[in-house]
């Protein structure tokens, strides 16, 4: 055996087998297809044992306890391989079943984390006894990947938790720390962090073995019954049929592991264990073989992994955080990045025009953490440490001494040129300075900066506190070191670095632009409203494109219109509005509707408590015409290729360097449908070829927006991820 070590001794006049798990070459335990083999040998090996053995351990040579599947090997599966699939889950858990049901108390000795796969050899154990590390995470997150825990992931915690008390666990894929595990019943005892965890471990699993000879899983007990009851008790059947319901609204039908879990839960709650066990791997098979769960665990593993890991940032730098930080600009967006920074325990200094306004920009922290304390998440002691470390202010010489300012002012190349001379001297020795721009080059920027090689663009994502990316992007002058810096800063922040080449819009405002602007083409295309914004909702968007120009305020549409125009005919090139943008102007010119800060955009707002928006009557009359042929296809189908064109665009041009850049960036930055994998994911996933001749087929309807130049091909094709 190559990945677990197996040993038989005398305990105590007890014969113990220990099973260790521990993959070579790898700094965790995963169930490739070496431990699949190995796992045969062992089971074989209890079987041959059993009359010697009075219990058995499982434990593992890692830091952490077992991290789960192969994914690599999942990305190289396609529906043909479905049976294949489900003989190899069926051979895991017939392994399980064998170590379970010898008649012999089993014990997992958890030692560090065990997510998927791992919280699954976990389960294995009639008894678990884990490290109470608060960083240790327990669960089953396999719906995050497109998946369904199929290892009796599934059969095992609805029969431990029932079906309403397993659904968070299993459909949302929320994770546990050892210390609530405790408290669900699914770990038993919990021992201190230390060198000598693993022996007191041992010592408490040899005592339980001693007091349990005859150990089994609950459910093997006579008498069991689920907790919370059966699909057919009056209590569960009332609630069974709004389940459905309820994820059908949430992922709108376009991720169907959520889905498959609950059918699983129930229908295997109506059978015998081992009817439920292969329901379970048939669910899993299906799901594995097909495409979202391929995308997603692209992106959301291998992507995401990636740019925690630092794959975009410089080598050869040392790892940095600044002590003090100053923010320009105390609005909703320097006030976000404040309040991020201080509860990460860095120092701000707030500045704005007077001291009154950067008060009303600290006062957006006291106000999140009050809810908090209110709701007894946050002590009142925590609170004022943290707001302490805001230093509101109107006096630029607060500045003094800041390792890093960035200045979060309105878009105006002027005004930030300004507070860029004004704030930079005032940097420690060593700083850098970077602009919070979401659309004006920073190239251009820096030749206000008295040093462009520590001048960088991080362009956060309103609202702050709640959106996990931030895009860095790199001026023609930026050197290594500054950019290495940013990503640590962001990654400081408990947020995702992405690092982008410079260009007007860069890559998120770029792409995003597309998507809102094809949305207000086709309403100047005479198509209904309705209709448009449904498009959006049901190809995975958050929200339809023309709600998301009214949040944005058409107004600031029409400013970065307006910048883009002074600067092209500055360099001596003519603009041309594209007809999305011709819309936007025609709304707030003729017809003064800014945008929903202003009160009014392609929605009306009414002011009554509790009364919806709704689409703004006048845009059937002034847009929709009865004679312009639409299919929701086709809608669909523009929102996401014309992102999708131009993202391969910024990654032919360099703005982008890397696949898993744009994933995340796509996703987490302009809300690309997760089931996607993301923009590029979007394309690899529906095939290159394939992607190419729909792009074709609606440029010759719709545009060049959608035109797929021999440049682009070939840029996609060279950074195709290979597995």
């Amino acid at each position: 055996m190559k990945t677990i070590r197996y040993s038989l001794e005398t305990i105590d006049g007890k014969g113990i087998a220990t099973i260790t798990f521990d993959e070579p070459d790898s700094p965790v335990n995963t169930m490739c297809l070496q431990w699949q083999e190995d796992m045969d040998a062992v089971a074989a090996r209890v079987l041959q044992d059993k009359d010697a053995i009075s219990g058995i351990l499982l434990a593992s040579a890692k830091t952490t306890f077992f991290a789960g599947a192969d994914l690599k090997a999942a990305m190289r599966l396609t529906p043909a391989d479905a049976p294949r699939i489900f003989e190899e889950i069926e051979r895991v858990k017939k392994n399980f079943r064998t170590i379970e049901t010898l008649g012999k108390p089993v014990v997992s000795l958890l030692n560090g984390t065990a997510l998927g796969g791992g919280w699954e050899v976990a389960l294995v154990g009639h008894y678990r006894i884990a490290v109470d590390d608060k960083k240790t995470q327990f669960g089953l997150p396999e719906v995050t990947l497109g998946l369904l825990p199929g290892a009796s992931g599934v059969t095992k915690m609805t029969r431990h938790l029932g079906l309403m008390g397993a659904q968070p666990y299993l459909v949302e894929g929320k994770t546990f720390n050892p210390t609530e595990a405790k408290g669900l019943g699914l770990v038993h005892e919990l021992v201190a962090p230390g060198p000598d965890a693993a022996a007191t471990m041992k010592a408490k699993a040899l005592a339980w073995i001693s007091a349990n000879p005859t150990a089994q899983h609950p459910w093997e007990a006579k008498g069991y019954k689920v907790p919370g009851g059966l699909p057919s008790s009056p209590a569960v059947a009332g609630m069974l049929p709004v389940a459905p319901a309820v994820i059908k609204k949430q992922t709108r039908g376009l991720y169907p592991a959520p889905e498959a879990i609950i059918a699983c839960m129930v229908e295997g709650l109506q059978v015998d264990l081992e009817t439920a066990l292969r329901i379970e791997s048939r669910y899993l098979a299906k799901l594995m073989s097909g495409p979202q769960a391929k995308a997603m665990i692209n992106t959301f593993f291998f992507n995401l992994n990636a740019i925690k890991s630092g794959q975009s940032r410089p080598t050869g730098v040392p790892r940095y955080k600044p002590a003090k930080i100053g923010l320009l600009g105390a609005g909703m967006m320097g006030a976000g990045i404040a309040y991020s920074q201080a509860s990460k325990g860095i120092a701000t200094v707030l500045k704005d025009v007077s001291q009154e306004k950067a008060d009303q920009g600290k006062g957006y922290s006291a106000k999140i953490t009050q809810g908090r304390v209110d709701k007894g998440r946050m002590k009142p002691e925590a609170q004022q440490a943290m707001l302490d470390l805001i230093h509101p202010t109107g006096s630029v010489a607060d500045l003094q001494g800041c390792d890093l300012i960035i200045e979060a002012v309105f878009e105006n190349r002027e005004l930030k040129a300004k507070v860029t001379q004004e704030a930079e001297p005032l940097l420690a020795p060593g700083g850098f300075f970077a602009s919070n721009t979401s659309t004006l080059p920073i190239t251009g920027l820096a030749t206000a900066s008295r040093d462009a090689k520590k001048f960088i663009g991080i362009h956060f994502f309103s609202p702050v506190d709640k959106m996990k990316l931030v895009e860095i992007i790199k001026g023609k002058a930026t050197d290594d070191e500054t950019v290495a810096r940013a990503y640590d800063y962001v990654q400081a922040l408990g947020k995702f670095p992405i690092v982008v080449n410079d260009s007007r819009g860069f890559f998120t405002s770029r792409v995003f632009g597309t998507f809102v602007m094809e949305g207000a083409a086709m309403l100047g295309e005479g198509i209904p409203a309705a209709a448009i914004e449904n498009a959006g909702i049901q190809c995975g968007m958050p929200v339809g494109p023309l709600a998301v120009l009214d949040e944005t305020a058409l107004t600031l549409s029409l400013h970065v219109m307006d910048q883009t125009k002074k600067d092209l005919e500055a360099e001596g090139k003519t603009y041309v509005a594209t007809p999305g943008e011709r819309v936007v102007e025609q709304m707030v010119r003729q017809h003064e509707r800014p945008g929903r800060a202003g009160g009014a955009g392609f929605y009306e707002y009414p002011t009554e408590k509790g009364a919806k928006k709704f689409l703004w009557p006048q845009l059937k009359p002034l847009f929709e015409k009865a004679d312009t042929p639409w299919t929701i296809t086709d809608l669909k189908d523009r929102l996401l290729y014309r992102q999708a064109v131009e993202t391969a665009r910024c990654l032919a041009e360099g703005v982008l360097t890397s696949v898993h850049d744009a994933n995340i960036g796509s996703i987490f930055g302009i809300g690309f449908p997760a089931w996607t994998g993301g923009a590029l994911q979007f394309i690899y996933g529906m095939g290159i070829e394939a992607f190419e001749a729909r792009a074709a087929a609606l440029a010759s309807q719709f545009g060049p927006g959608f035109a797929v130049s021999d440049d682009v091909k070939a840029a996609i094709r060279r950074h195709q991820p290979q597995y």
